[in-house]
């Protein structure tokens, strides 16, 4: 019972002094069950009910990656909680000290462990359901249909359980892990636990300058070899290693001079280097960065890559809906391949008769005859020919005004005026009168939807089944079904990418947070003796605040250079297939890093910032 009240006790106290280790697993177990819910999302029910074959596939790469993020999870789960021993060291030095036995104390672990998990997975299991409706409301919005009946807030208890069963076991991987560290812990390095601040190791101006100067080159050059050649081409050609070696190894120069050449070049200003504890701040930082520059290194590169990953996969989306009107101009066509077909109308009025009445079903409709047509060396045996009237009918449909058509000539491929024209590269359009006597090729009925087009679509579907046997006499193009082909693949992509991108996302503010709260953590002392020496706490919590700024502002600072310039070629990859609407991309890209760095850089400040204040009143 004291176990259970102790750790009651301290886990209500962790609520208030390690939000960011309480958000981490928050953020994980929401992440998990979204991406693993997406079976009862309405983009993946709309998906299933069209029998679209990319469901099993995004499903079965959902779990495969759900492996690995739950991976990256633990490592960072463990990460935080190492950081939690650490801080605590002398607390759990004064347990023993007490008369608490090592076994006891590995209990009270394991009861606070317990603890936080489960209210974790219910805080987590809670943002997920929202989450997921949100993610739905995304994708669904990215049809361009009405899909709203689709739409609604429900639970999974398929990814609730499976959210519980890898979580469960990673928190039990973390009670096994703080049991072990402290049944191997000695007393008196608990109680002394405080390391000393590491040694600044300053470097010559000149050196810091020239690997500064390196860095922006090597950046500079991988920038030029990006643009210039284009994404599509360095992925294919040697250029690809050297582009990221020169981009990885400017980033890491930048870092790695920013310790010695700031520092000199704010000493040269001393008005802003001693005001308030500026020096103090500054120093503080520059201590660190100097032997973390490496980190730093991996963080800008991680966050370059959830940047790129989820605005890329959100830059698809503008494509869609090009590429699905390239495809199939037009809502349905049907085209008579048998040997029945005789003259124009008459696949309509078979249709009619089979169930479709398509005066009542479509708000404009067409139905026109296709030609075998010997146009000699000029144009060629037995090529497609189109007439005259026809042609101009389609173009009205469109909108587009009619041409005088003298004489025979190629049909442009560009109008797309109807998708059954898209495999018929050789057809001719004739003046009517060329037309008579000709060996008839096929005829084409075509048109537009009046009202439901799934509705409609469905009872067009079952007429033409009616009207056919054999399915090579006929042949059925939908925009809805070109549509699904599109939007299936371009989901995979989207869900791929929103996934791996919020996790990088995650793990990079999640390790950055940890490192700050340790060194918070360690300067304890140090704002202390700040306090004694008559320092403000309003000058203290800037100070703690304004370290956790430049190490979170930084990385990102340069992982946004980077992103612009990896963006702009990938967009250009991008506008290749279709129009990039690189504003809304832009635009969920950074309400995605508010939301998930944002909430680390200010959960980390207030951490950071109380750490001193209390620290300060001692």
């Amino acid at each position: 019972m004291m176990l259970c009240k102790l750790a009651l006790r301290n886990v209500r106290r962790s609520f208030r002094d390690y939000g960011v280790y309480l958000l981490t697993l928050t953020f994980g177990v929401c992440l998990f069950y979204v991406f693993n819910s997406l079976e009862g999302q309405g983009a993946m029910v709309y998906l299933a009910q069209s029998e679209h074959s990319v469901v099993e596939t995004i499903l079965m790469l959902m779990n495969i990656f759900s492996v690995f993020v739950a991976v990256v999870l633990a490592c960072l789960i463990l990460y935080a909680n190492r950081f939690l021993l650490r801080r605590r060291r002398r607390e759990l030095g004064t347990y023993l000290l007490l008369g608490m036995e090592q076994g006891q104390v590995s209990r009270l672990l394991f009861l606070e462990t317990g603890l936080v998990g489960l209210i974790s997975l219910a805080v987590g299991l809670a943002l997920g359901v929202a989450a997921s409706y949100g993610l739905s409301a995304l994708t669904l919005s990215m049809f361009a249909l009405d899909l709203s009946k689709l739409l609604a807030l429900s639970f999974s208890w398929g990814a609730a359980g499976k959210t519980v069963l890898y979580f469960g076991l990673i928190f039990l991987l973390v009670m096994l892990f703080s049991g072990v560290q402290v049944s191997r812990a000695k007393l008196i390095d608990l109680m002394q636990g405080a390391r000393r601040n590491e040694e600044l190791h300053r470097q010559r101006t000149a050196v810091s300058a020239v690997q500064l100067a390196a860095g922006v080159v090597l950046l500079l050059a991988a920038y030029a070899i990006l643009l210039i050649f284009g994404m599509t081409v360095v992925a294919c050609l040697p250029l690809c290693i050297p582009m990221l070696a020169m981009g990885s190894v400017g980033t890491l120069l930048i870092f790695r001079s920013l310790s010695s050449f700031v520092l000199r070049w704010t000493q040269a200003h001393p008005k802003q280097y001693f005001k308030g504890l500026n020096m103090f701040t500054l120093r503080q930082w520059l201590s660190r960065v100097h032997s973390t520059y490496l980190a730093q290194t991996v963080i800008c590169l991680l966050l370059l890559l959830a940047i790129g990953v989820t605005a890329s996969s959100l830059g698809l989306n503008s494509t869609i809906t090009a590429q699905s009107y390239t495809a199939q101009p037009l809502h349905a066509t049907v085209q008579d391949r048998g040997e029945g077909t005789q003259a124009p109308g008459a696949l309509a009025r078979r249709l009619a008769e089979a169930g479709f009445d398509s005066d009542a079903e479509m708000a404009l409709w067409r139905d026109f005859l296709l030609w075998f047509w010997d146009g000699g060396e000029e144009f060629g045996e037995r090529c497609t020919a189109l007439a005259a009237g026809d042609y101009n009918a389609l173009r009205a449909i469109h909108g587009l005004p009619p041409r005088e058509i003298a004489g025979p000539e190629w049909y442009d491929q560009g109008e797309n005026l109807c998708g059954a024209f898209g495999s018929l590269y050789d057809m001719v359009i004739l003046p009517d009168g060329m037309t008579q006597g000709l060996e008839l090729r096929r005829e084409v009925w075509t048109g537009n939807y009046a009202g439901d087009m799934e509705q409609a679509e469905a009872r067009l579907r079952a007429a033409v089944e009616v009207l056919y046997r054999q399915p090579g006499d006929y042949c059925v193009t939908t925009y809805l079904a070109e549509y699904g082909d599109m939007m299936g693949s371009k989901m995979l992509a989207l869900f791929l990418g929103l996934y791996l991108g919020v996790t990088f996302f995650l793990a990079a503010a999640a390790v950055l947070a940890l490192q700050q709260l340790s060194q918070a953590a360690d300067n304890t002392g140090r704002y202390a003796a700040l306090r004694r020496l008559g320092a403000e706490p309003r000058q203290m919590g800037a100070s703690a605040t304004g370290q956790v700024a430049l190490a979170f502002l930084l990385p990102l600072g340069l992982a946004l250079a980077h992103s612009a310039v990896g963006m702009r070629a990938a967009n250009d990859l991008i506008a290749i297939a279709g129009r990039v609407d690189s504003v809304q991309s832009s635009l969920v890209t950074a309400l995605i890093l508010l939301l998930v760095y944002g909430g680390y850089f200010a959960a980390t400040a207030l951490a950071c910032r109380r750490m001193a204040l209390r620290a300060g009143e001692r």
